[in-house]
């Protein structure tokens, strides 16, 4: 058995705007396009081969040429913007959408949750609704019956298992579509942006679950913006931007190379108004992408124009990992810094950090400043981010934030004993 889960090659996707939308279709309408499907196929081919280059301008291509391979077992975070072309890649390996260009090869039964309640029908019931699903993956009923009590169990509606889906809440119809695509024993599971809809025990639960399915040896596809959830789920990464593949490897670099395109161009300053100037990075001015070498010290400094007068107030320096997370975060108030009133000028602020041991990725730093004005009103000022790329060897480091130099000792007991025998007789 091939050791490939998923095969994508050329895996393009092209929308029309403003052109008919596709609507849902009866059981009769179904089986006459599956009838039909060999020669609308065959027509569909000639009309492109006639019209494949003449796009114009109301349509765009959510996925471009989009190739990858993802191995049984692996379990993946695809992340990029709003509109990169995530959730279209996940429906085309659903076969909800078919293709303009390309193919993707699904070895495995596919579970797939990519809104709140996907492939539930609202006028059955929970419990229909669970065998409906695992009838669609091709399991038997017998395997449905032994999983159906722990997919009640996680979903918290036994209660209501026997009441139309239509009557469910959101949250409820979450948890039981989630339950279902999760514990049917699917090969391949995709999930999509859903998870944001549940509260946080809810999502704690749904992570540990997906933890679970990936350590069975089934694969998963996981989108999210939640970049704390994809680094602590994922092994490895895709993003995608504009439809393309930018990357494809392993998940802390992804989630960099995806935070570092989010830094590029954006800065907060403005001209002839109090503010930061002049953030830079070991003396590197402005600069998005600044490397340090793991354990290596490093500075940062940036100029605070004042405009206007202040009476107090204090510095605050931060700096956080590529999903967020706060490693430093720190202030000094006016009286360890100045005394008196600050009056309108430059201001030049500069920190040096110590070694810090940070794991190799993309961090970003930042200054903020939070004035007090005579009048006894507070206004906050923060500086662009700086984007620091640290370099070194991530063996061995997992998904840890400080990789410092770890002496380690390992030794058989019996070694040990004499060891300690010896020190006693001195």
């Amino acid at each position: 058995m091939s050791d490939i889960a998923i095969q994508v090659q050329g895996l393009s996707k092209r929308y029309r705007i403003g052109g008919q939308q596709e609507r849902y279709k009866t059981l009769r309408g179904t089986l006459t396009d599956t009838a039909t499907a060999p020669f609308r196929a065959l027509r569909s081919t000639f009309r492109r081969r006639g019209s494949k280059r003449s796009n114009g301008n109301n349509s765009f291509w959510a996925l471009k040429d989009v190739s990858f391979e993802i191995k049984r077992g692996e379990v993946v975070g695809v992340i990029g913007r709003n509109g990169a072309g995530k959730s279209t890649l996940l429906k085309v390996l659903s076969r909800i959408t078919e293709p303009t260009e390309g193919y993707a090869d699904i070895h495995g039964r596919v579970s797939s949750l990519l809104e709140v309640g996907t492939g539930f029908h609202l006028e059955l019931t929970g419990r229909e609704n669970i065998y409906l699903n695992g009838a669609i993956l091709g399991m038997k009923r017998v395997e449905i019956d032994r999983k159906f009590d722990e997919i009640v169990e996680f979903a918290e509606v036994g209660k209501f298992i026997d009441t139309p889906v239509k009557h469910f809440s959101s949250g409820m119809h979450l948890r039981l579509a989630f339950a279902v695509a999760a514990h049917l024993e699917p090969d391949i599971l995709l999930v999509d942006e859903v998870l944001a809809v549940g509260d946080i025990a809810f999502q704690k639960k749904c992570m540990g679950q997906m933890e679970k399915v990936a350590a069975h040896g089934r694969t998963v596809l996981f989108v999210s913006h939640n970049l704390g959830a994809v680094k602590e789920l994922c092994q490895s990464s895709i993003v995608l931007n504009n439809g393309l593949l930018e990357f494809r490897g392993a998940v802390v670099e992804g989630i960099s190379r995806y935070s570092q395109g989010l830094m590029e161009g954006k800065s907060d300053l403005v001209a002839n108004s109090t503010g930061w100037r002049q953030v830079s990075v070991n003396g590197r001015a402005n600069t998005i992408d600044v490397p340090v070498a793991v354990g290596d010290p490093f500075s940062i400094e940036a100029w605070l124009d004042l405009r206007d007068k202040f009476a107090g107030g204090r510095l605050i320096y931060r700096l956080d990992n590529s999903v967020g997370d706060n490693i430093v975060h720190q202030r000094a108030d006016s009286d360890q810094l100045w005394s008196g009133n600050l009056e309108a000028g430059r201001y030049r602020v500069k920190v040096e950090l110590p070694t810090l041991w940070l794991a190799p990725g993309v961090y970003t730093l930042y200054f903020k400043f939070i004035g007090r004005k005579p009048c006894g009103m507070e206004e906050r000022y923060l500086s662009e981010r700086s984007v620091i790329d640290i370099t070194g060897s991530a063996d061995g480091i997992g998904r840890a934030n400080l990789a410092p130099p770890l002496d380690w000792t390992f030794a058989p007991e019996t070694l040990l004993a004499n060891q300690e025998a010896s020190s006693s007789l001195i």
